[in-house]
């Protein structure tokens, strides 16, 4: 599997106290970094969306890294992690 690292992560709760954040992250040998958003009304069961972080990269890898999203709970589970340790709640 290819090296991910977390460039930036963040999460807020928005007007609503649902739980909006997100995590841009970079894979070894992929042109473009990405950005994952998500979004909880309870803080357990999560929304995503995958985006380009920046400038649109190439759609195959895009493709290859959102279905790995989809099959890779731990991989799931890490950025959804950083965006959650980022967060400050309660300011």
């Amino acid at each position: 599997m290819s090296q991910v690292r977390i460039e930036h992560a963040d999460m807020k709760r928005d007007e609503s106290d649902q739980f909006v954040g997100y995590t841009v992250f970079s894979i070894d040998g992929h042109a473009s970094s990405y950005e994952i958003t998500f979004l909880s009304k309870n803080g357990r069961d999560w929304d995503y969306a995958l985006n380009f972080a920046g400038e649109p990269g190439v759609e195959e890898q895009f493709l290859q890294i959102d279905e790995r999203i989809e099959t890779d709970d731990e991989l799931f589970d890490d950025l959804l992690d950083a965006a959650i340790d980022a967060g400050k709640f309660g300011e």
